[in-house]
């Protein structure tokens, strides 16, 4: 059976002049994700937010029941899994590709009072996370090479998809999959055909003429 159709708009795509307001577009369209991407200009080239960015959008009224969807694309995320929960983040996601104790992360994580999510890069087979699929509430397939919005969907990562929802299904789990990067009304229906159900779509639904149909286009998905 598959998971409702979820939406968690891209913080990233939002106005950086104006985050709070950006964020606010959420639940004002009647969404409960916000995704916030952390980036630390080494595992990726770019840099992002802080915690203090997190805590500083926890605190706005409108933003209260939001869920944080929080996703680590660090080189030591273990390090700051504890500044981000105490930030205000709902859930937290980390890497698979650098070097440091993932499961051990993933359970702190969870210590922290969050959820937690493991993350693969285009280039990372699904079977990198195989081991770790019984103790994360998420999945996240990155369907192109993070650091930048905006970005050409990647329509080879739709087998990993397929892979990850097959695995669920057989071993009976019930982890979100997530797919983030180039996600669009074309490329979305792709992922959901693949088994996804969680969708991180940042230019697509913060340049949209129409947020609102954008939004209830995905829920039918």
């Amino acid at each position: 059976m598959k998971l409702a159709p979820l939406l968690a708009p891209s913080l990233l795509a939002g106005d950086h002049a104006a985050l709070g307001d950006s964020a606010e577009v959420v639940p004002h369209h009647g969404l409960s994700w916000l995704h916030v991407d952390i980036m630390d200009a080494h595992f990726v080239p770019n840099l992002t937010f802080g915690p203090e960015v997190v805590a500083a959008l926890r605190r706005r009224s409108a933003l209260a029941d939001t869920f944080f969807d929080t996703h680590l694309m660090l080189d030591e995320p273990h390090r700051y899994v504890e500044a981000f929960a105490q930030a205000g983040s709902s859930l937290i996601s980390i890497h698979i590709e650098p070097s440091y104790d993932h499961a051990g992360t993933l359970a702190r994580i969870r210590e922290l009072g969050c959820q937690n999510g493991i993350v693969l890069n285009p280039d990372t087979p699904a079977e990198a996370v195989e081991s770790l699929l019984d103790q994360v509430d998420l999945v996240l397939v990155m369907t192109v090479q993070p650091g930048f919005g905006g970005q050409s969907f990647r329509t080879s990562m739709m087998p990993k998809i397929a892979q990850l929802d097959r695995w669920r299904q057989e071993r009976g789990l019930n982890f979100r999959l997530e797919v983030d990067g180039g996600v669009d009304l074309t490329t979305g229906p792709l992922c959901r055909e693949a088994g996804a159900d969680t969708f991180v779509a940042g230019t697509a639904f913060f340049k949209a003429t129409d947020r609102a149909a954008f939004a209830a286009a995905v829920a039918a998905w």
